[in-house]
């Protein structure tokens, strides 16, 4: 069995945004409150999260995972990658992390966080990672998850989703190719992102993801990557077809 753990469903601001007054903001329910978007899949040997982003530290205590095998990024934006300084916790007790990422994200990141990929001189409490580079059409296996590569496109920027036996994540998703689609075609889970109603320049509106689980006929389809202008949790959801969800923070499900 596969366990799927929604760790954040909300865009790169979460929500609530901070000063903003928009009623869904100011919203009471749970539903409404979204850290920066990821997720945690486990089966009884192995752990994977794909996207590390601000809210890491807080989303693993909420979830109390306490084994990551590997980490997986979609690609190089802060709200998918700002957490890499917090895996230190799993460095202490594991070693390095092994990374997935396409070979310009991974450039990106050591980049930006050169202290955590230096050989020489590293500072002994920082974070440790082994990494390692996804290319399109070729799948790799953690533990005994397999895993398939989607190639997609966020506006003009490249990102990976990726497919782990009958679930398909696929997030900040503007425009995916035929053949790509056909990797994940009637799935048993999809999920996909949906920022808002209006059209976007380099995400799936609600009606862009509703088209798209059309084509790909999963079982069960949960949005993600949620705006607050797509509306009140409860309100969106009464619209949505017949096994279309909206994802929120600490949902669980099982395959």
């Amino acid at each position: 069995m596969m366990k799927i753990y929604f760790l954040g469903t909300g865009t790169s601001q979460g929500i609530p945004v901070i000063g903003s007054n928009h009623s869904v903001c100011l919203s009471d329910n749970l539903k409404d409150k979204r850290l920066r978007v990821s997720v945690w899949i486990h089966t009884e040997d192995t752990s994977i999260v794909i996207d590390c982003g601000p809210d890491f530290r807080q989303q693993m205590l909420a979830c109390k995972c306490k084994k990551i095998d590997a980490i997986l990024f979609t690609h190089e934006h802060a709200d998918h990658t700002a957490g890499i300084d917090d895996i230190r916790p799993f460095n202490f007790k594991q070693g390095k992390i092994p990374i997935y990422a396409h070979s310009r994200v991974l450039e990106n990141l050591k980049n930006r966080f050169n202290y955590v990929f230096v050989t020489e001189n590293r500072y002994p409490g920082a974070p440790s990672v082994d990494a390692k580079e996804v290319v399109n059409n070729v799948p790799f296996k953690i533990g005994d998850i397999k895993v398939i590569p989607i190639n997609a496109y966020h506006a003009n920027l490249q990102v990976f989703g990726y497919r782990m036996d009958n679930f398909a994540y696929l997030t900040d998703v503007k425009t995916i190719e035929p053949e790509e689609i056909e990797k994940i075609k009637r799935v048993e889970v999809l999920v996909i992102n949906a920022l808002r109603e209006e059209p976007h320049h380099s995400h799936f509106s609600l009606q862009d993801a509703l088209d798209f689980v059309a084509l790909v006929q999963p079982k069960k389809t949960y949005l993600t990557h949620i705006s607050h202008l797509l509306g009140f949790h409860d309100l969106v959801e009464k619209k949505l077809p017949k096994n279309v969800f909206l994802a929120y923070d600490n949902l669980q499900i099982s395959i």
